[in-house]
């Protein structure tokens, strides 16, 4: 008898195999490769939960090369998944100095679906990380007190606050970042809002960055600016 879990298993497999197939016929000779990673690659992954995060690495990643793979970003949307991240290799070797955690992370967390695995040879400079990681610091500061200011005067909402920041800190996602780039969670879970320069995104309870995540807090704020820097 199939367990759940192996039905599972092999209903995610064919799931990313079709999108794979889909990927190819659509680019053709376009797409130089294409990368599973986070959650589904360290052992993190939830059916149900957790995304299915993809990248596609292209030769041509302008907008009207894009437009070939709007059928399959379409369909792998119904299925309940972010749209993959394209970018062209170029792109992706000149970005490692903005996203150094981030493409660690990849590195250690990926598996190549197709094509050359551009990922592992990437060279990544340790020496922005503390830049990197002071900015994380800096802005999870600023968020936090504009929670204290909505949570002030009760204690319930003061401690969700305290153990969903917590929470937050000690249980780090390998694919927190990339997932969270992808605008999908916004319209799928909730709604963007700008408030003060930050992008937050209104969620109902229980809905996190990393789509595990419970708590009663409704409103959780991201990243500065637009898509590339926000960070279910």
């Amino acid at each position: 008898m199939v367990s759940v879990e192996d039905k599972t298993a092999k209903d995610t497999k064919e799931k990313i195999d079709e999108f794979v197939k889909r990927v190819r016929e659509a680019a053709g000779p376009n797409v130089e490769s294409i990368i599973l990673f986070g959650s589904a690659v360290s052992g993190d992954f939830h059916p149900g939960l957790s995304n299915l995060n993809l990248m596609c690495v292209l030769r041509d990643s302008s907008y009207a090369a894009l437009q070939a793979l709007a059928p399959v970003a379409k369909w792998w949307d119904r299925q309940k998944q972010p749209p993959p991240l394209c970018m062209s290799r170029q792109e992706l070797e000149r970005s490692t100095d903005v996203f150094t955690i981030e493409f660690l992370d990849m590195q250690q967390h990926h598996r190549v679906l197709f094509g050359e695995n551009v990922v592992q040879g990437l060279r990544i400079s340790m020496h922005v990380h503390r830049v990197q990681v002071e900015y994380e610091l800096r802005e999870k500061l600023i968020l936090l007190r504009q929670q204290l200011l909505l949570a002030a005067g009760s204690d319930s909402r003061l401690w969700d606050l305290v153990l969903h920041s917590v929470r937050h800190a000690v249980s780090p996602r390998p694919d927190r970042t990339w997932r969270c780039l992808a605008v999908k969670q916004e319209s799928r879970r909730g709604h963007a809002v700008e408030a003060g320069g930050f992008r937050s995104v209104r969620r109902s309870p229980g809905a996190g960055c990393s789509g595990a995540q419970s708590g009663s807090q409704e409103n959780e704020h991201r990243r500065f600016g637009g898509p590339l820097r926000h960070r279910g």
